[in-house]
């Protein structure tokens, strides 16, 4: 089954939904796909539906039960070609059943068909009893009852709902065969999918809005293509009250389709909090006046939503720092929020003219580090990474010159509290190119973890760069063999390393 051509990267999901529809089990198979808004899986599920033959239905928010359940007969009528009078007051149960068998009988090249209900927490909200249906269903056909065969994903954006449809004693646990959350588009593929082909430009419309492919049908004015006309385009769109990009829209909109956030000032101080540098319970509990115990649970739903993360630095085993996930989010609160006035008078050009230095500093350097350790992971050839099992970022303390140092980049690998060290990387959003300085800062990082007795041996020191590298320092890694310049070509996937080490 083949991945349409106009659905953009995805390789490894659709290879995961197709092998679920292809599985030879007899047997109903349940699936289970999540992921924020704006995130295309209903663009991947729609795709899907139509290269298995499948049927795809979206709930509806605010629906009633009656409308809901006719909706459905409506589409399944329609994919059975009959009247839909004919089931237009059917129950929940015989919907389902005639959903699945339907599309367990339709097959293309060998292949059933499948259901797929997409937002299904909109339904869950007047009709709770829908994931207990469906196991009803499934549990009969593991018996040899009632549904024979077929396929079901069930999808949402409303991820403390999808996470809980697995958990503990909820109905779908153990019987869902795969439960695929999608990710947002790393930064090529974001620069691919709104056809910006500058990589500063690109780099910086990804700093502001993320990956979420959904962004860019909201945008009313055409990609910017250099760093000039990012400036022209950010009051334009992100903050420009009138425009559905507005960072504010897009940050509310995004915490009130989860019905657990819905009205919760508690957690829109939380995440304002962690965006404005507060990194801990203990930090964030200060700035709201809350004691640390009361922000545990508050905290760790936002993380398991997916709109905080923890950012654990595994060489020390420090306690994790929580950050803010969504980049559109972190934008609003550092750049939309203190300028709320001037963006809200119409004048955008402005608050963006003042806010640029944050924006080059709390948004755009911390994304430029967080892109290079994602082009190592993903991108990159693995033999860059050794055998590091993790790539992250961390700090080491310098006894000898008393000071502590940030790695930005740091692939390794951790055994009884020894760490085996694949490579050490600076990644910063200078305007200037890199130099020979660079490179004998992280030399004596290098020696600094030899001296806390891990691994460096046969670590490659890596400098990533958005302006390029001096004429020095590339002879000079070119000579060494030890050392890795990446551009900024080379991290949108346009261009190959400066330098790769032999």
């Amino acid at each position: 089954m083949p991945k349409p051509s106009r659905v953009l990267s995805r390789d490894a999901e659709w290879a995961t939904l197709a092998q679920f529809v292809q599985h030879p089990d007899p047997h109903l198979r349940l699936g289970v796909v999540s992921g924020r808004r704006r995130i295309g899986k209903s663009f991947l599920l729609r795709a899907l539906a139509e290269a298995a033959d499948g049927l795809y239905v979206s709930a509806v928010a605010e629906e009633s039960v009656v409308a809901a359940r006719r909706r459905l007969a409506a589409e399944i009528a329609r994919y059975a070609g009959i009247g839909p009078e004919l089931i237009a007051d059917a129950s929940w149960e015989s919907l389902l059943q005639t959903a699945i068998e339907l599309t367990a009988r339709r097959r293309r090249g060998g292949t059933p068909g499948v259901f797929i209900i997409d937002e299904l927490p909109y339904w869950m909200a007047h009709s709770p009893e829908l994931p207990g249906l469906l196991q009803l269903l499934y549990d009969q056909s593991q018996a040899g009852q009632g549904v024979t065969g077929g396929r079901v994903i069930v999808c949402g954006s409303a991820m403390s709902v999808m996470n809980e449809l697995l958990s503990g004693t909820k109905a779908l646990r153990g019987r869902a065969a795969i439960d695929l959350r999608l990710h947002p588009f790393d930064l090529a593929t974001t620069a691919r999918h709104w056809g910006i082909e500058d990589p500063a430009a690109a780099l910086r419309v990804h700093a502001i809005l993320g990956g979420a492919p959904g962004y860019r049908n909201l945008s009313n004015v055409s990609p910017p293509q250099t760093s000039e006309e990012v400036d022209a385009w950010v009051p334009t769109t992100v903050l420009d009250p009138r425009q559905a990009l507005f960072s504010g829209s897009a940050a509310e909109y995004l915490l009130r389709e989860d019905p657990k956030f819905t009205g919760s000032a508690l957690h829109y101080a939380i995440i304002n909090a962690v965006a404005n540098g507060a990194t801990s319970p203990a930090k964030i509990g200060g700035l709201l006046e809350q004691p640390r115990s009361s922000m545990a649970r508050p905290i760790d739903a936002l993380v398991a939503a997916g709109y905080l993360r923890y950012e654990s630095d595994p060489l020390w085993e420090r306690r994790p720092v929580i950050t803010v996930a969504d980049p559109i989010i972190r934008f609003h609160n550092l750049i939309t929020v203190p300028q709320r006035d001037l963006v809200e008078t119409g004048q955008s050009a402005e608050a963006w003219q003042r806010s640029r230095p944050t924006f080059v500093v709390r948004i755009l350097g911390p994304h430029f580090e967080s892109c290079a350790r994602a082009w190592l992971r993903g991108q990159a050839d693995p033999a860059l990474r050794g055998n590091a099992a993790l790539v992250t970022g961390t700090v080491v303390n310098d006894r000898k010159g008393q000071a502590k140092h940030e790695i930005d980049v740091i692939a390794l690998d951790k055994r009884s509290g020894r760490a085996t060290i694949s490579l050490i990387g600076e990644a910063k959003a200078t305007v200037t190119q890199r130099s020979m300085g660079d490179l004998d800062r992280l030399d004596r990082l290098k020696e600094v973890l030899t001296e806390h007795g891990h691994g460096t041996a046969s670590a490659v020191l890596a400098l990533f760069s958005m302006e390029g590298f001096q004429p020095d320092l590339v002879g000079t890694a070119r000579r060494r063999g030890d050392v890795l310049l990446v551009d900024l070509p080379a991290l949108l996937d346009i261009g190959d390393p400066v330098v790769v080490p032999r």
